[in-house]
């Protein structure tokens, strides 16, 4: 599920969305999704001062909570 909702909103600000590949690595209490986007497009999802990255970890958190989970994002360069 928190795969798929990050998938759909990185796809959506980005220009290459073909290069946008999610790794979920599952823990007993938490989801550690590793991000990783085109060069030229990691400042897209990072945006001004991390606040697009901010914002779809706390859509991420919302999502994870609500089953139960912590759920992390890293972005990879």
């Amino acid at each position: 599920m928190e795969k798929e909702l990050v998938e759909f909103l990185v796809k959506s600000l980005v220009d290459e969305p073909d290069q946008v590949s999610v790794n979920v690595i599952e823990g007993e209490k938490s989801t550690i999704l590793e991000l990783r986007v085109a060069e030229g497009d990691i400042g897209k999802v990072i945006g001004k001062q991390g606040r697009i990255a901010k914002a779809i970890r706390t859509i991420l958190s919302a999502s994870a909570t609500k089953g139960g989970k912590r759920a992390v994002l890293e972005i990879l360069d």
